[in-house]
């Protein structure tokens, strides 16, 4: 069972050339949603409200197969708004609840079967949730690998220093790390994208990878470092392509048997050739997502 924690929200997308429109988003919800499209099982373990944008979540991760453990809060669900600017990149800003009380009770029967963890974004970053999913991770840590996708969000988040603190209390517990180079030069802006991917790998991951758009994608493990180019594609949006590089990116390492924590050291002696064909699989993932409108990752026949 591969588990993913994280919030769950409503993207309202605006931009100068077409009407508004909804789309159910939220990173870790993004990730999970992949995932169950490639064919793995996976359940999401979010918060979200008994109305009408909490019945679309609802709907779309049924729909989707993704198990949904926690049932649904009294408090409104969460919306983001992202304006595109003329090249389809994306610009949030958000009004968000982020807390899981039902975690603390439930989670040693939804963490008894994971093999695989996955979190990140306004999960770890806002409280009072990101307490709970951080003793979730520690909790996790022993019998599970961890992923983990800083995903910052400047607008909401704006404490660097604390959003930076966030950030390595989960990279010290993440055996795989994914990050987008904005997220990196914000949280660090006196160095380079590398010099901080290389820190966080000796803080304990096995991998980090860091993407770039258009530009492909790096990424770093004990053997060295190897880049990997991205597909050329028409690009409608950004929404959700990280995301679908991350599902994408975990796809390959579960299709390459790195699951459960006896596979650790396994992953710890990872050679670059392996990481760089984890990278091509998941730009593929990410590049299908952006030439077609909202967070909207492939399924299995699609990246075959």
């Amino acid at each position: 069972m591969l588990t993913v924690i994280g919030e769950a929200l409503v993207d309202v997308v605006r931009s100068d050339t077409r009407p508004p429109r909804a789309h159910v988003g939220g990173s870790p919800m993004n990730v999970a949603v992949g995932l169950a499209r490639l064919g793995h099982s996976v359940q999401f373990v979010g918060r979200y409200g008994k109305d009408q944008f909490g019945d679309l979540i609802h709907s779309h991760l049924r729909r989707n197969s993704v198990l949904v453990p926690l049932d649904p809060d009294g408090s409104p669900t969460s919306t983001a708004t992202a304006r595109l600017d003329p090249t389809g990149a994306a610009r949030y800003s958000f009004d968000l609840l982020w807390e899981l009380p039902e975690l603390e009770q439930a989670r040693p029967r939804l963490l008894d079967e994971t093999v695989w963890l996955h979190t990140g974004s306004i999960a770890t970053m806002l409280e009072p949730g990101a307490h709970t999913v951080f003793r979730t991770v520690q909790r996790a840590h022993p019998r599970a690998l961890v992923s983990y996708d800083p995903n910052c969000r400047p607008t909401l988040i704006t404490d660097r220093d604390f959003a930076r603190r966030q950030a390595e209390k989960f990279v010290v517990l993440a055996d795989v790390v994914k990050a987008s180079d904005e997220d990196l030069r914000w949280l660090y802006p006196d160095r380079t994208v590398e010099e901080t991917a290389r820190d966080w790998l000796k803080q304990g991951p096995a991998a980090v990878v860091v993407t770039s758009g258009a530009k492909g994608s790096w990424g770093v493990v004990r053997a060295g470092a190897v880049a990997a180019g991205a597909p050329a594609v028409s690009v409608v949006d950004s929404v959700g392509a990280g995301d679908a590089y991350m599902s994408g990116l975990l796809d390959a390492l579960l299709q390459a048997g790195f699951s459960g924590s006896a596979r650790r050291e396994r992953l710890r002696d990872m050679a670059t050739s392996t990481l760089e064909g984890l990278m091509i699989h998941a730009a593929r993932s990410a590049a299908i997502t952006v030439s077609r409108a909202g967070a909207n990752p492939p399924h299995r026949d699609e990246l075959a």
